[in-house]
């Protein structure tokens, strides 16, 4: 992994994604976030060749891109790790992991990510504010939406880590973004603008500056609405969620084979469903303990 600056001691190695870490000195950093589990071997021989050793963990929240060598880095060099409550909960056992995965079979949940099953030792505040970790001050805002109890971290040097709050400019045509609550993920956004920080860090390889960043954010609500009006079209009649899952995979062209993959795009669409039913684009109705979607009736 490529470690470049971003600003003073703040830094990101870039793998699959990017992971940000805060230089406490010369030898010690702190790691916000740590990647896959594949992707283990590869960041401990980065910080190793950058002569850094993990001195904790600020962890933006509890998904497999993110936490999935917090267990891990815990127990190999004793060093502690700081998740939200509602991020802590959900990796506390296997059956709390399917409430992430959701439509996975807890066995195939249990194939996939055992490896997050852990305690963290620190439990970061709910208020937005200061916390201090392994004696460096960051700033705390809580950007609930893509997951339960997400973060953004703003480092000592003033750079905003949004994590997953914010696709790059690189994801910003996704066809079918994340988030466990399209709203509160569009209301945590707008919590971003005013910031008033030198650098954004987007965890799916972007970095932007304070000019950016409002542009940035007004895209990132585009393509949710985007994708949410898209998906109202599909619905031209009373529709169960499995046609517009059918309905929305041939819209996007996706075709995959693999049961899991697609397990994955019936969570998402079901997300998109669910916020147009949230703001009154779709209503629901049942017939034969069936649930039916279809537009409101002028």
């Amino acid at each position: 992994m490529n470690l470049t600056q971003i600003k003073g001691n703040t830094w990101v190695l870039e793998g699959q994604e990017f992971i940000p870490l805060y230089r406490l000195d010369e030898r010690r950093c702190v790691l916000l976030d740590n990647g896959l589990v594949q992707e283990q071997e590869e960041l401990e021989e980065s910080l190793k060749g950058a002569g850094l050793v993990p001195a904790g963990i600020l962890c933006s929240h509890a998904h497999i891109d993110h936490c999935g060598n917090s267990a891990y880095l815990q127990r190999k060099y004793g060093i502690p790790e700081a998740l939200t409550a509602p991020e802590a909960g959900m990796c506390a056992n296997l059956l709390t992991l399917k409430c992430y995965f959701l439509t996975l079979p807890p066995e195939t949940v249990a194939e996939e990510s055992s490896n997050m099953i852990h305690t963290p030792d620190v439990i970061i505040p709910p208020g937005d504010g200061p916390f201090s970790f392994c004696g460096a001050e960051f700033h705390i805002v809580h950007t609930p939406g893509h997951s339960a109890g997400h973060i953004c971290t703003v480092t000592p040097d003033n750079v905003c880590y949004t994590a997953d709050a914010l696709l790059s400019y690189e994801m910003i045509e996704a066809k079918l973004p994340y988030s466990l609550s399209h709203q509160a993920a569009i209301d945590s956004r707008e919590k971003l603008r005013g910031l008033g920080c030198d650098y954004y860090i987007m965890a799916h390889r972007g970095v932007c500056g304070s000019g950016e960043i409002d542009t940035l954010i007004e895209e990132n609500q585009k393509l949710v609405r985007r994708r949410a009006q898209e998906i109202f079209e599909l619905v031209d009649r009373p529709m169960t969620a499995s046609e517009i899952d059918q309905a929305a995979c041939a819209r996007y062209e996706l075709y995959t084979r693999k049961n899991r993959r697609a397990l994955r795009f019936e969570r998402n669409i079901r997300f998109f469903v669910e916020y147009l039913v949230d703001t009154g684009q779709l209503e629901m109705s049942c017939q034969r303990g069936v649930v039916l979607y279809s537009r409101p009736k002028a």
